[in-house]
Protein backbone atom coordinates (compact mmCIF):
# COMPACT_ATOMS: atom_id res chain seq x y z
CA UNK A 1 0.00 0.00 0.00
CA UNK A 2 2.89 2.23 1.11
CA UNK A 3 4.09 2.17 -2.56
CA UNK A 4 0.97 3.37 -4.07
CA UNK A 5 1.48 6.48 -1.74
CA UNK A 6 5.05 6.76 -2.85
CA UNK A 7 4.20 6.75 -6.52
CA UNK A 8 1.42 9.66 -6.15
CA UNK A 9 3.81 11.52 -4.68
CA UNK A 10 6.12 11.24 -7.30
CA UNK A 11 3.18 12.51 -9.17
CA UNK A 12 2.29 15.24 -7.08
CA UNK A 13 6.08 16.71 -7.16
CA UNK A 14 5.72 15.91 -11.56
CA UNK A 15 2.33 18.02 -11.63
CA UNK A 16 3.18 20.56 -9.59
CA UNK A 17 6.20 21.05 -11.44
CA UNK A 18 4.72 20.87 -14.97
CA UNK A 19 1.41 23.22 -12.85
CA UNK A 20 3.94 26.15 -11.99
CA UNK A 21 5.67 26.23 -15.33
CA UNK A 22 1.95 26.84 -16.92
CA UNK A 23 1.48 29.42 -14.42
CA UNK A 24 4.71 31.67 -15.01
CA UNK A 25 2.82 32.20 -18.55
CA UNK A 26 1.30 34.91 -16.57
CA UNK A 27 1.96 37.60 -15.31
CA UNK A 28 1.75 38.12 -11.08
CA UNK A 29 -1.82 40.46 -11.79
CA UNK A 30 -3.15 37.70 -13.92
CA UNK A 31 -1.96 34.87 -11.14
CA UNK A 32 -3.87 37.00 -8.56
CA UNK A 33 -7.08 37.68 -10.74
CA UNK A 34 -10.12 37.18 -8.63
CA UNK A 35 -11.60 34.42 -11.60
CA UNK A 36 -14.76 33.04 -9.88
CA UNK A 37 -13.11 29.71 -8.14
CA UNK A 38 -13.95 28.89 -5.21
CA UNK A 39 -10.66 30.43 -3.57
CA UNK A 40 -10.80 33.15 -6.56
CA UNK A 41 -7.12 33.30 -8.24
CA UNK A 42 -4.80 30.35 -9.49
CA UNK A 43 -2.32 32.12 -6.57
CA UNK A 44 -4.97 31.87 -3.95
CA UNK A 45 -5.44 28.52 -4.69
CA UNK A 46 -1.90 27.41 -4.79
CA UNK A 47 -1.71 28.92 -1.32
CA UNK A 48 -4.63 26.99 -0.20
CA UNK A 49 -2.81 23.73 -1.39
CA UNK A 50 0.02 24.77 0.57
CA UNK A 51 -1.66 25.61 3.42
CA UNK A 52 -3.51 22.40 3.64
CA UNK A 53 -0.48 20.38 2.61
CA UNK A 54 1.61 21.95 5.48
CA UNK A 55 -1.46 21.39 8.11
CA UNK A 56 -2.03 17.59 6.88
CA UNK A 57 1.42 16.84 7.08
CA UNK A 58 1.97 18.42 10.35
CA UNK A 59 -0.63 15.75 11.65
CA UNK A 60 1.05 13.02 9.99
CA UNK A 61 4.23 14.45 11.65
CA UNK A 62 2.54 14.45 15.31
CA UNK A 63 2.13 10.50 14.62
CA UNK A 64 5.89 9.90 15.25
CA UNK A 65 7.34 8.21 12.40
CA UNK A 66 9.76 9.22 10.02
CA UNK A 67 8.82 13.35 10.90
CA UNK A 68 12.72 14.00 10.71
CA UNK A 69 11.72 13.87 6.95
CA UNK A 70 9.38 16.81 7.58
CA UNK A 71 11.30 20.36 8.66
CA UNK A 72 9.23 22.08 10.68
CA UNK A 73 10.02 25.18 8.87
CA UNK A 74 7.98 23.65 5.94
CA UNK A 75 5.05 22.93 8.05
CA UNK A 76 5.00 26.47 10.04
CA UNK A 77 1.66 28.26 9.61
CA UNK A 78 1.39 31.39 11.01
CA UNK A 79 -1.27 32.18 13.71
CA UNK A 80 -5.06 31.60 13.55
CA UNK A 81 -4.09 30.35 9.95
CA UNK A 82 -7.06 28.92 7.87
CA UNK A 83 -7.93 27.37 4.58
CA UNK A 84 -7.89 31.18 2.34
CA UNK A 85 -4.56 32.08 4.25
CA UNK A 86 -2.03 33.89 1.82
CA UNK A 87 1.29 32.10 2.79
CA UNK A 88 2.96 33.71 -0.11
CA UNK A 89 2.08 36.89 -1.62
CA UNK A 90 5.07 36.68 -3.65
CA UNK A 91 5.02 34.24 -6.34
CA UNK A 92 8.97 32.88 -6.22
CA UNK A 93 8.46 32.66 -2.60
CA UNK A 94 5.28 30.44 -3.27
CA UNK A 95 6.98 28.31 -6.09
CA UNK A 96 10.22 27.95 -3.85
CA UNK A 97 8.14 26.71 -1.09
CA UNK A 98 5.86 24.26 -3.35
CA UNK A 99 9.16 22.72 -4.56
CA UNK A 100 10.80 21.87 -1.03
CA UNK A 101 8.00 20.37 0.67
CA UNK A 102 7.56 18.28 -2.73
CA UNK A 103 10.71 16.81 -2.12
CA UNK A 104 10.07 16.66 1.97
CA UNK A 105 6.65 14.75 0.71
CA UNK A 106 8.76 12.54 -1.36
CA UNK A 107 10.92 11.76 1.58
CA UNK A 108 9.14 11.10 4.46
CA UNK A 109 7.03 8.81 2.22
CA UNK A 110 10.35 6.56 1.48
CA UNK A 111 11.45 6.56 5.24
CA UNK A 112 7.59 5.18 6.27
CA UNK A 113 7.52 1.58 7.35
CA UNK A 114 5.48 -0.51 5.48
CA UNK A 115 2.56 -1.23 7.48
CA UNK A 116 2.78 3.12 8.24
CA UNK A 117 -1.07 3.24 5.84
CA UNK A 118 -2.45 0.44 8.28
CA UNK A 119 -1.89 2.39 11.32
CA UNK A 120 -4.71 4.41 13.38
CA UNK A 121 -4.41 8.66 13.29
CA UNK A 122 -5.57 10.47 15.51
CA UNK A 123 -5.92 14.16 15.95
CA UNK A 124 -7.70 16.79 15.78
CA UNK A 125 -9.52 18.79 12.71
CA UNK A 126 -9.44 22.37 12.71
CA UNK A 127 -12.54 22.92 14.25
CA UNK A 128 -11.09 21.16 17.22
CA UNK A 129 -13.27 17.93 16.64
CA UNK A 130 -10.95 14.99 17.62
CA UNK A 131 -10.75 12.36 14.76
CA UNK A 132 -9.74 9.01 14.63
CA UNK A 133 -9.38 6.57 11.32
CA UNK A 134 -7.19 4.92 9.25
CA UNK A 135 -3.88 6.34 8.08
CA UNK A 136 -4.45 5.55 4.79
CA UNK A 137 -7.83 7.14 4.56
CA UNK A 138 -6.08 10.24 5.43
CA UNK A 139 -3.19 9.69 3.30
CA UNK A 140 -5.52 8.87 0.53
CA UNK A 141 -7.33 12.36 1.22
CA UNK A 142 -4.31 14.36 1.26
CA UNK A 143 -3.25 13.50 -2.58
CA UNK A 144 -7.23 13.39 -3.47
CA UNK A 145 -7.11 17.14 -2.12
CA UNK A 146 -4.19 18.24 -4.16
CA UNK A 147 -5.57 16.40 -7.29
CA UNK A 148 -8.54 18.29 -6.93
CA UNK A 149 -7.17 21.67 -6.70
CA UNK A 150 -4.51 21.10 -9.63
CA UNK A 151 -7.35 20.07 -11.40
CA UNK A 152 -9.06 23.89 -10.75
CA UNK A 153 -5.76 25.97 -11.43
CA UNK A 154 -5.74 23.76 -14.68
CA UNK A 155 -9.40 25.19 -15.48
CA UNK A 156 -8.15 28.49 -14.64
CA UNK A 157 -5.33 28.43 -16.46
CA UNK A 158 -6.92 26.62 -19.79
CA UNK A 159 -9.40 29.95 -19.19
CA UNK A 160 -6.73 32.10 -19.43
CA UNK A 161 -5.57 30.70 -22.47
CA UNK A 162 -3.19 28.43 -21.34
CA UNK A 163 -2.89 24.71 -21.22
CA UNK A 164 -1.20 23.05 -18.97
CA UNK A 165 -0.55 19.66 -21.45
CA UNK A 166 -0.98 16.39 -19.87
CA UNK A 167 -1.87 15.89 -16.49
CA UNK A 168 -2.91 11.97 -16.38
CA UNK A 169 -1.31 10.04 -13.36
CA UNK A 170 -1.16 7.19 -16.15
CA UNK A 171 1.31 9.63 -18.01
CA UNK A 172 3.85 9.36 -15.00
CA UNK A 173 4.26 5.60 -16.05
Amino acid sequence: MLDNYRFLARYNTWFNARLFDACERLDDAARKLPRGAFFGSIHATLNHLLWGDAMWLGRFAAQGEASDALPTDLLALPAGARHETELHADWAALRAHRERLDAAIEAWLAALPADFPQRTMRYSNTKGVQREHPMWQALTHFFNHQTHHRGQVTTLLMQAGVDVGVTDLIALV
